[in-house]
């Protein structure tokens, strides 16, 4: 069983390898997947369901809940898009989850969607934020293959998560 998890400083490209994995792979893809809400400056977050592609508000400088730096975490969206997309992802042949971090593990129910991902037999590709030491986090350091997305390796990196994930087993 396959099991990536791919790290790095913030704006390193993590999110557009795992995009360039998935749009490579010719397979059923679950799970869930963050970008940038942009106005000049960033803004936010956005969250989508590979699957769905169900798509919210992940966490917003002009919204309400939780705060991770100046960012407030939307926790309905997170369960009810991405803790969701994890859970429905278990039906998948590969399950994506970008990312792994302070804003997203403010849910529990998230947390209990990505260890069920783990206890599966399902061949995994996630993100994890560099400095989180949560011990889910911890749990996805010591079981996956943990690789350092740097600028160097950055455009070269995909093509090896993609053998990887193809390799027979």
């Amino acid at each position: 069983m396959c099991r990536i998890a791919i790290t790095g400083p913030p704006r390193i490209g993590k999110t557009t390898i795992c995009r360039k994995v998935i749009e490579s792979l010719g397979c059923r893809v679950g799970g869930m997947s963050t970008s940038e809400i942009r106005d000049g400056d960033r803004i936010g977050f956005q969250i989508t369901d590979l699957m769905t592609g169900a798509t919210g508000t992940l966490a917003h400088v002009h919204a309400s809940g939780p705060m991770i730096g100046k960012y407030h975490v939307n926790l309905t969206n997170l369960d009810n898009i991405g803790a969701k997309a994890i859970e429905r992802a278990l039906d998948a042949e590969l399950i994506v989850i970008d990312e792994i971090g302070p804003m997203e593990l403010k849910s529990g129910r998230f947390i209990k969607a990505v260890e069920m991902a783990l206890n599966s037999d399902k061949p995994m590709l996630v993100t994890l934020h560099q400095r989180s030491r949560h011990s889910l986090a911890e749990r996805i350091r010591s079981g996956f293959e943990v690789i350092e997305i740097t600028r160097e390796n950055r455009d070269t990196i995909t093509n090896k998560i993609i053998e990887e994930i193809c390799k027979p087993r």
